[in-house]
């Protein structure tokens, strides 16, 4: 264990403290202590110098968890207990575990090897991808400004889809075994091991499968020689996202605008987590917040439904 002696924080320091950098107040902490985790309000393990968020330990469960009769044992496979915790899974998967190792998901090695990814995988992967599709729109006769114009496009049209995603069907509400058992794979574990480095960006093998409906769409709603350079464009987006996760999780930005990011992000993860679903901007929260209650957004919104159809049709 490393050596860091183990302090009480008053509430006052805490919210003190939380003015600065996104702490996991008001949850009580566990004082981890010679191996054995006990429950106390407000203990902390901080270095000598200052207080490491890394090394907070937010209050979540022991090693075993009664919730309606049902045991959560996190020193075994997770994905297939957490289905049984019912309407009590949305409190225990938002009660986070701060520690750089994950639990483990499944028995069988080869599935639980597909969960775990190094960050740097997804651009090593991906972005020879990114640029085969858009050496694509060039052979097919697009100027080298239309096709980033449509990479352009294609990026800004992934930051609606992040948000979209995240907001929509990555917190949506559960309570069946299934739904408990998907949402947890798809999210859920995030919340619950927010500091898990090789689960913090998406799997290679499920982004490729995932990509295939995509691919399809943006054929569907595009020319030919445009539909590769826009795909490029948001997969690219992609990339950009996955590694920005990441780094506002494990990295230490000393200049203001990613440092103003990590601390919106980790505030969605440790304070208001119903709140803050754009993770490499806040773009679409302002949008929303300024046109999504407006009278003729309804009307706006079946207009393009109905030209989406009518392109489909054709």
């Amino acid at each position: 264990m490393p050596s860091k002696r183990t302090v009480k924080i008053s509430s006052r320091a805490l919210s003190k403290l939380a003015a600065t950098r996104p702490l996991p107040y008001p949850f009580p902490l566990l004082d981890v202590e010679k191996g054995r985790v006990r429950c106390g309000e407000g203990a902390a393990f901080i270095s000598r110098k200052r207080i490491n968020f890394e090394d907070l330990v937010p209050y979540s469960c022991p090693p075993k968890m009664v919730v309606q009769n049902f045991v959560v044992d996190l020193n075994k496979a997770l994905v297939f207990q957490v289905g049984h915790l019912g309407e009590a899974y949305e409190e225990w998967v938002h009660q986070p575990i701060v520690s750089k190792e994950g639990p483990r998901f499944f028995e069988n090695d080869f599935l639980e090897f597909l969960t775990r990814t190094v960050w740097w995988a997804i651009p090593v992967i991906w972005l020879p991808v990114v640029c085969w599709f858009i050496y694509n729109s060039i052979q097919m006769g697009l100027s080298c400004p239309h096709v980033a114009l449509l990479v352009v496009l294609g990026i800004f049209i992934w930051t609606l889809l992040e948000y979209t995603l995240h907001r929509f069907l990555f917190h949506i509400k559960t309570k069946t075994y299934w739904g408990n058992t998907m949402h947890y794979l798809l999210h859920g574990c995030h919340h619950k091991h927010p500091m898990d480095g090789l689960r913090l960006v998406f799997p290679p093998a499920a982004t490729a499968i995932l990509l295939m409906p995509f691919w399809n769409l943006v054929k569907l709603m595009s020319t030919p020689s445009a539909a590769p350079a826009l795909f490029g464009g948001g997969l690219l987006g992609y990339v950009i996202y996955d590694c920005t996760h990441y780094y506002l999780h494990h990295g230490q930005p000393k200049t203001e605008v990613p440092r103003n990011l990590k601390k919106y992000h980790l505030n969605h993860h440790f304070r208001i987590q119903d709140k803050g679903f754009g993770i490499t901007s806040s773009l679409w929260i302002k949008f929303l917040e300024l046109f999504l209650h407006q009278k003729w957004m309804p009307k706006v919104c079946k207009l393009l439904s109905r030209v989406a159809y009518v392109r489909w049709l054709k």
